[in-house]
């Protein structure tokens, strides 16, 4: 396996920048979607049981289904891609957020309005700080959960490394098949790792201080 490395060290490195590209990218796109409807959906109890129904309902939706929905009017490419990635992305930001918005405690939310702080204000300024642990928690769940849903996302010829296992399952049995399959899985693992440090690192250096466990 490690001449395999050497030898295509410039490809592999090439995907996994591809694959770390679109992950970042796909989540911050639904972190901000999710966090856009969650706030126009917590104060509302129905509304915001059919969010979380909505979160339920579309995580049990198989990858290989919906990037085979997606190629008859965006074709293949990255188009079907990053839809499908930033759908996966924003649902489990999408619950945390609802949740984590409606458990601010409503004394604190009253002092606000009491200062003088219009709804938006208490939103950004009390709200989304105090909640903000919890959003931050189903980042940390979604940036996992769809660095395998992009590999998944070169059936579509997605980029990333998800080409290196495509190409070693469809050539199993034959020379650096298995090896091919082994570095896409692994350097999604490593990648999955590295990003995950990063988002508890961004975590401490956003929570406040005063609510840090």
């Amino acid at each position: 396996m490690w001449d395999f490395v050497v030898d295509r060290r410039g490809q592999i490195a090439y995907q996994a920048f591809q694959h770390v590209s679109l992950v970042v990218q796909c989540v911050l796109l639904g972190t901000v979607i999710a966090l856009v409807l969650a706030a126009l959906v917590y104060r509302s109890a129905a509304a915001t049981s059919l969010a979380n129904a909505v979160s339920a309902v579309g995580l049990t939706v198989p990858a290989f289904a919906l990037l085979g929905i997606l190629l008859a009017p965006f074709g293949f490419g990255i188009t079907p891609a990053v839809i499908a990635v930033t759908f996966y992305a924003a649902l489990p930001v999408l619950r945390n957020a609802v949740v984590g918005l409606a458990g601010v405690d409503g004394a604190l939310i009253e002092s606000a309005r009491g200062m003088g702080m219009s709804r938006p204000a208490t939103l950004l300024r009390v709200e989304l700080p105090l909640a903000w642990p919890v959003i931050l928690a189903g980042v940390r769940v979604s940036t996992q959960m769809v660095m395998g849903i992009a590999a998944i996302a070169a059936y579509v010829l997605g980029p990333g490394l998800g080409g290196f296992i495509f190409t070693g399952l469809s050539r199993l049995g034959g020379a650096n098949s298995l090896n091919s399959a082994l570095v896409g899985t692994i350097a999604i693992v490593l990648l999955a790792l590295v990003l995950d440090l990063l988002l508890l690192l961004l975590g401490r250096l956003t929570t406040p201080r005063g609510i840090r466990v």
